[in-house]
């Protein structure tokens, strides 16, 4: 399975990538298909069943908004959050939805996104089943969609590649590497670092000038989706009543500089401003990017804009050296484990970017290739078992701190690793087989279903 960086890295909306930006890709799919079939302008209506976790907390992840918007044709990284409600209200009011932006088909949310409950299909916990009717009632064209995390989509037929499927275009990698001890094996025999493995195999598909901006333009929505985050005030939607934060902590640093002074470890206060900023505006619905998860998605810019606002010497080149080991990392949990909470628990999303952001800090504060992989070896080990048990099926308790503590446990992996050898008792590959196996041996009700923990110990209203 050929991946690139920006499998890993996707712009999108909040507040979820595996029940937000997954549904709306499949919608895009189902559109495209009936387009090939030249089929698009006999439907007269469509459906759209959600299954296993899409079902159980689609509701608190806006899965129903995401197939809508899906349908009408909007992109999830192109789509204007500001506009989403506006789009669903109209949707409502008149009970008439756009296809593909033209084709207009009758359409009440209720009938036609129907939520199974306690229903899974067959080879992912997060199944959608697209239908599209003609104007006799007959079946038209059929589709079933796995979003198996980040924003990865699988149809039925691409997931019998064990799970994974051919997400990406099969072409010749310099450095094809499957697991990590290939990965560092590469870069050590050809003299480079993990970053280059990476960015070289990436000229399989863009030209050096592509992959600078490319990289360049995801720094740069992490880093406004920041700015937003720190600027909005209020309340988040969903009806847990939580408040925004990042706003008043910003405003107490900016105004109480000289604590910094008194106090070393005011910098753990920016990181956690960092990362609780990203994750307000996903729990918003605002732009981030998937890294490796919308759930996830403050983890690596709070620890990259740490990088370039508090270390000595930062510049492009680092940012572009950061997230491209930080997709190596991802890479590999992403072909030999999972980065779906719906599949594994919070392991597969905070555990990976934790993992992610401390072998890219590793690398961007001098470590070499060895010290990296137990950098990201650390950020995992001590990530292993976290569960996924959203309260109200909302991406904001407790995943919005646990962003800042997967931030700031990447940052003292990254020191832990960069203070030793290289030298390693547990490896990467095993860690992540060991995130594997957890995640299989974990109970469904810590998979993303708010049927167990703090989704059912703590009062939702």
């Amino acid at each position: 399975m050929a991946l690139s960086i920006f499998d890993l890295f996707k712009i999108g909306i909040g507040p979820s990538s595996s029940h937000t930006v997954g549904p709306v890709v499949a919608a895009n799919r189902f559109l495209a298909e009936l387009q090939e079939r030249a089929q698009l302008d006999q439907v007269s209506s469509i459906k759209v069943g959600l299954y296993g976790s899409l079902a159980m907390t689609g509701k608190g992840h806006a899965t129903d908004t995401a197939v809508m918007i899906g349908l009408m044709g909007e992109k999830p990284d192109l789509v204007d959050p500001n506009k989403v409600s506006d789009y669903i209200e109209e949707i409502r009011t008149s009970g008439e939805l756009k296809l593909a932006g033209h084709k207009v088909i009758p359409f009440d949310k209720e009938q036609h996104i129907p939520f199974h409950f306690g229903l899974s299909l067959p080879k992912h916990p997060n199944g959608m089943r697209f239908q599209a009717f003609d104007d006799a009632g007959i079946i038209l064209h059929e589709g079933i969609f796995y979003s198996v995390g980040g924003g990865f989509v699988l149809s039925d037929a691409e997931t019998d590649d064990n799970g994974k499927g051919n997400a990406a275009v099969a072409v010749n990698l310099k450095y094809p590497f499957e697991n990590s001890s290939q990965l560092v094996t590469y870069a050590e025999e050809a003299g480079i670092t993990i970053a280059d493995v990476v960015i070289q195999n990436e000229a399989a598909w863009r030209t050096e000038q592509e992959i600078h901006d490319g990289l360049m333009r995801l720094w740069q929505v992490m880093n406004d989706c920041i700015k937003r985050g720190c600027e909005q005030t209020g309340e988040l939607p969903g009806g847990l009543g939580i408040k925004r934060r990042a706003h008043g902590m910003r405003q107490e640093l900016i105004e109480n500089p000289e604590n910094s002074l008194k106090d070393q470890l005011t910098v753990i206060d920016w990181i956690n401003l960092y990362a609780m900023a990203v994750n307000e505006e996903n729990a918003a619905g605002g732009r981030v990017v998937t890294a490796p998860t919308n759930g996830a998605a403050g983890v690596i810019p709070a620890v990259l804009a740490y990088y370039v606002r508090f270390v000595p010497g930062s510049n492009d080149e680092g940012i572009k050296k950061f997230l491209a080991t930080a997709a190596a990392i991802g890479m590999l949990y992403k072909k030999n484990a999972s980065i779906s909470a719906a599949e594994v628990g919070c392991q597969g999303e905070i555990g990976v970017a934790c993992s992610m952001a401390a072998g890219a800090l590793c690398a961007v504060m001098g470590g070499d290739n060895h010290q990296v992989e137990n950098a990201a070896e650390i950020g995992m080990e001590h990530n292993l078992g976290l569960t996924c048990d959203p309260i109200g099926g909302l991406v904001q308790v407790p995943c919005i701190e646990r962003n800042t503590m997967g931030a700031l446990k990447a940052v003292n992996a990254s020191r832990l690793a960069l203070r030793g050898t290289g030298e390693q008792h547990v490896s990467l590959d095993s860690v992540i087989e060991t995130m594997r196996q957890t995640g299989v041996d974990m109970q469904d009700k810590y998979k993303e279903t708010s049927t167990g923990g703090l989704a059912v110990n703590v009062v939702a209203c």
